[in-house]
């Protein structure tokens, strides 16, 4: 069985953006090769605006109190995505599905990426599995694709410091730092 890797790669590749947005389009190429997209054109000033309009979205479903809300926001972003499913045999690497019509500006290529691979993670992993950070002072995006998907920080080291201040208060020794 061959599964569509979109939905953890599209939440991935979005929490990156959304928690170092790119600050020119050679960034957001760039960036997007590292993530594994082949670009068909130029990327421009207004792909990158279509890509912050994008993140900007995407950070709201994020930011959801529950289920419903989550799904009524990623429900507006596939309306705005237009993405439409179809098989594809481009560059005879297999038959699989685009979430997208062909050579589409970079910037409408991520919104429907980003869409579509939102909603294929929630409905397939959880509703749950987005989230910020629990270290207060850090505000980093992360997709949770943990087996148990009980993720609760960015990465291990903000676990580790959380752990670190949790055993200290618990403790009654010093600055919680």
């Amino acid at each position: 069985m061959h599964l569509n890797p979109y939905g953890e790669d599209a939440v991935n590749l979005a929490a990156d953006l959304a928690n170092r947005r790119p600050a020119s389009p050679g960034e957001l190429a760039d960036r997007c090769r590292a993530a594994g997209l082949t670009l068909e054109g130029p990327v421009t000033a207004q792909d990158l605006d279509r890509v912050g309009a994008a993140l900007d979205a995407w950070e709201k479903v994020v930011d959801a109190d529950d289920g419903p809300e989550r799904a009524e926001l990623v429900n507006r972003m596939l309306e705005a995505a237009a993405a439409h499913p179809r098989l594809t045999d481009h560059a005879g690497d297999g038959w699989h599905l685009h979430y997208r019509p062909d050579r589409q500006p970079l910037g409408s290529l991520l919104f429907s990426l980003i869409s579509v691979g939102t909603a294929l993670h929630l409905a397939g992993r959880g509703m749950h599995r987005l989230g910020r950070c629990a270290v207060a002072e850090c505000a980093t995006v992360f997709a949770d694709t943990s087996r148990t998907g009980r993720r609760r920080y960015c990465t291990q080291r903000c676990a580790n410091r959380d752990a670190v201040r949790r055993h200290r208060a618990a403790r009654g020794g010093g600055n919680p730092a």
